[in-house]
């Protein structure tokens, strides 16, 4: 939701016969009617979001407490140990339909962590906690080089923090066997 209007976002293959994802946004008339046009918001492009095939999926929106949008998304083929999360920032007063007004990320913003068991990390969701005075990561990840897409991915949560500019930081994937502190009001 943004200005009073329902957005979806998903990703898609403009060719099934190549490996390529990108992410479309359209307008939503209701809560499961979708409004032409379907407009391509963001595509691999960036050197990161193409290994082992050019993917950008799993778009997952957070808004700061002012209400600036970001959408997150997972990049790289997922059966790489370099699949990581990008990010786009929606202008303050932008369009959600308009590519021209989303900026984004040059690098990921979560990758992979060999020295923490994490190889792979990405299509994530974020919740708050009960209380709703924490913003939490979910995600996947491999602990070992090479796992790919299969069984071996193991979920994973972890508190996240604001920059003092606004954005989210969502810090480094936590080491396998690390206690991590349970939402607020659990």
């Amino acid at each position: 939701e943004y200005n009073s209007n329902k957005y979806f976002l998903w990703s898609g293959r403009p060719n099934i016969a190549v490996q390529n994802q990108n992410i479309y946004i359209a307008k939503m008339t209701n809560a499961f009617t979708l409004e032409a046009p379907t407009i391509m918001i963001t595509k691999p492009e960036l050197s990161w979001e193409t290994n082992g095939g050019p993917v950008n999926e799993g778009p997952q929106i957070i808004k700061n407490s002012g209400g600036k949008v970001f959408m997150v998304y997972s990049a790289s083929g997922c059966w790489t140990d370099d699949y990581a999360l990008g990010m786009l920032t929606l202008k303050d007063g932008g369009n959600p339909l308009l590519p021209a007004d989303w900026t984004k990320n040059a690098q990921p913003v979560f990758a992979k962590q060999p020295s923490n068991n994490a190889f792979g990390p990405g299509h994530n969701a974020f919740f708050k906690s009960p209380n709703g005075t924490e913003d939490w990561i979910i995600y996947h990840a491999n602990t070992n080089a090479g796992g790919g897409c299969g069984a071996a991915r193991n979920i994973r949560i972890q508190k996240i923090n604001w920059n003092t500019d606004g954005t989210p930081n969502l810090g480094i994937p936590v080491k396998t066997g690390t206690a991590v502190t349970i939402p607020a009001g659990e």
